[in-house]
């Protein structure tokens, strides 16, 4: 019935009120007609002892079918006796039973004919109420606690909410202001019942969902907006571990920072400043900071910029150590600024690497820190300068205090979002409900954060595997974690997330991502993507854009539909109408009616099933939802007393 509402299709079942004999359908009903009225005429001439009376035979004691009308008006009367009209009697009921027995078989013809499928130019139809039982979204113990798309209204006019909580990911297509935040995200963060991280823009869900969370699903709750003083905070550098992975892990952060869009490392300078960053880093997260009265509060990107600005914290120490002891004051060239602390980080970087008290992985990080300090030293003063300039454009966020305060230290580690170590070492006993606030005003200077975060959970979350006893793959954290990112492709192309898309639900988790179209995806994944190919699930509002249109159309595929085709001049007999059925191929929506999609409903494509056609969900309108919103926002940010670690 949805459907109905955005177009009409042509009923060929009616023409002008005169009802249509199929050809099979009439010879079935003039056969059996034609066999009755020969039945009844050979019953009469039986009865009769085939008299002379009856007239001319065809052949012996065969007559035409029709002879029994001929004697019906001329024997069947009183004067004839009872016995006479008994056996015409007899013969009605042969010629009445045969009409409604052909009437029967060409009914039963026709209805067979009008509820086939006919599947000859495409089956494409909106799934029916088994088909969207057998899509596995509706209610059930499985999908208790899971992610909330949609409303579905059945035949019988129950409304019942579309639900996923399997591993396999979601995508909505959902332009501004078409009500994403209203029918899924909200609903979702008021439902959802595993750890969830999401990309909360303008701080809305924070304010209405994480009280419920907090008091009801008895979750932690996280706010970490970088640009808030009551923020909790993360420092990426946490993040770093010293063993093997140690250098690994420097170099995927730093190739973060400096491609801030994703478009890669495709010129020299920033090249160039991915390796001098990364051996910059390298110095931080090893430096003794005790040596100048710092401590761990020290080893953060904020500290990365001011030493790669003008020396920050080592400047004095690195210009003290540039000085020649055998040369007499004022005679010597005086080395300054940024050449003596890229001096200073090389020789302390070498005098550590063949340190006995550094242990192999710590020696290795020393090693490269002094390559990336003497690759910049060999280059010339111009080029050199680039170099520095290019790098240090990627960490002017780090200047604003605000944000250096919440990205020096951690109040969190991204394993515990899903059970496993924190900050004190031992494991989340609590599921995790980590907001990402990034206020509108903010979102671009913000966006290389974000980007970083979104990739570390990535990367870190994803590492290991462990099995069953069956062979099966399990995550080795005990809570499942939901990423819910709202405008997803503005985070620019992130490689590692596309790439792993396919493979992290067997780690645990599920991804629903929200863009507003198939032209911002494409914008950041390119038409090539892989985004789409692996979700699972896809919810789609009427879009603004004819690209996206022409892809949900394509997605819902093609039908046949039976329409009447009149050769020439319309022609009607007795009989019925002249006109043939033809079987023309159609979308089952095309591009203009997805656009005309009625603001009240969506569409919902789940992988290998039929399309659903059914209603936003409106949080605000069911009582039990708008309920869980009277709690408020969380009076608990994360923001550990003290200084976190």
């Amino acid at each position: 019935m949805a459907a109905k509402k955005i177009y009409e299709l042509p009923d060929p079942s009616s023409t002008g009120g005169i009802v249509r004999f199929e050809g099979k359908a009439f010879a079935a009903f003039l056969l059996i007609a034609a066999g009755s009225l020969s039945a009844a005429t050979q019953y009469v001439a039986a009865r009769f002892d085939y008299s002379q009376s009856l007239g001319e035979s065809i052949s012996g004691h065969l007559y035409a079918p029709w002879k029994v009308v001929v004697w019906m008006a001329r024997f069947d009367r009183p004067d004839y006796g009872q016995p006479v009209m008994r056996i015409f009697e007899t013969a009605h009921f042969f010629l009445f039973g045969g009409a409604l027995l052909g009437l029967l078989a060409a009914a039963a013809i026709i209805l067979r004919r009008r509820s086939r499928r006919i599947d000859l130019h495409g089956s494409a139809h909106f799934a029916t109420d088994d088909e969207v039982q057998q899509a596995g979204v509706l209610p059930d113990d499985k999908n208790k606690g899971g992610v909330v798309f949609g409303a579905y209204r059945d035949k019988k006019g129950r409304v019942r909410y579309l639900r996923h909580k399997g591993p396999e990911h979601m995508l909505v297509f959902a332009p501004t202001r078409s009500g994403k935040g209203v029918g899924i995200v909200i609903p979702t963060l008021l439902s959802w019942d595993q750890s969830v991280l999401v990309h909360d823009i303008k701080g809305e869900n924070w304010f209405l969902t994480s009280g419920f969370r907090r008091a009801v699903l008895k979750q932690r709750t996280i706010k970490f907006d970088p640009t808030a003083k009551d923020s909790a905070r993360f420092n990426p550098l946490a993040e770093i571990r010293i063993n093997e992975r140690l250098v690994p892990d420097v170099q995927n952060i730093t190739a973060i920072i400096v491609d801030p869009d994703g478009k890669g490392l495709n010129d020299h300078w920033a090249k160039t400043g991915h390796a001098l960053m990364t051996g910059v880093v390298l110095f931080v997260i090893l430096y003794d900071w005790s040596k100048i009265g710092g401590g761990e509060h020290m080893r953060n990107l904020a500290t990365v910029q001011s030493i790669m600005s003008n020396g920050g914290p080592i400047r004095v120490i690195a210009e003290q150590a540039a000085i020649d002891p055998d040369v007499p004051d004022g005679h010597g060239d005086k080395i300054e600024g940024v050449q003596a602390v890229m001096m200073y980080i090389r020789d302390h970087a070498l005098g550590m690497q063949e340190s006995s008290s550094e242990d192999a992985h710590r020696r290795i990080g020393w090693k490269t820190a002094a390559e990336a300090a003497q690759e910049y030293l060999n280059k010339a003063p111009n080029e050199a300068s680039g170099v520095m300039s290019t790098a240090l454009s990627f960490l002017t966020l780090y200047r604003d205090p605000i944000v250096a305060e919440n990205t020096s230290v951690s109040d969190f580690t991204i394993e515990s979002l899903m059970g496993g170590r924190d900050v004190d070492g031992e494991a989340c006993a609590a599921k995790t409900a980590l907001y990402i606030v990034v206020p509108p005003s903010d979102k671009d200077r913000l966006k290389p954060l974000i980007r970083l975060i979104v990739n570390q959970v990535t990367r870190r979350l994803t590492e290991g595997m462990e099995f069953d006893k069956g062979g099966s793959s399990k995550s080795r954290f005990p809570h499942p974690l939901l990423l819910l990112l709202d405008e997803f492709p503005a985070l620019g192309k992130l490689d590692i997330f596309q790439e792993a898309l396919a493979f992290i639900a067997g780690y645990g988790l599920k991804a629903l991502l929200i863009t507003q179209d198939l032209s911002q995806l494409h914008a950041a994944y390119s038409k090539d993507e892989a985004i789409m190919s692996n979700c699972h699930i896809r919810i789609a509002y009427a879009p603004n854009k004819v690209e996206t249109a022409e892809a949900l159309s394509k997605m819902a595929g093609e039908m046949t539909v039976a329409h009447m085709e009149s050769p020439g001049a319309r022609k009607v007999s007795v009989l019925g109408a002249s006109d043939r059925e033809q079987l023309s191929r159609r979308s089952l929506l095309t591009p203009d009616e997805c656009m005309r999609l009625p603001p009240e409903d969506e569409l919902v494509f789940v992988a290998g099933h039929a399309p659903i056609y059914c209603q936003k969900v409106k949080y605000y309108a069911d009582p039990a939802l708008a309920e869980r919103i009277k709690f408020g926002p969380s009076p608990d940010t994360g923001r550990r007393p003290g200084g976190g670690a």
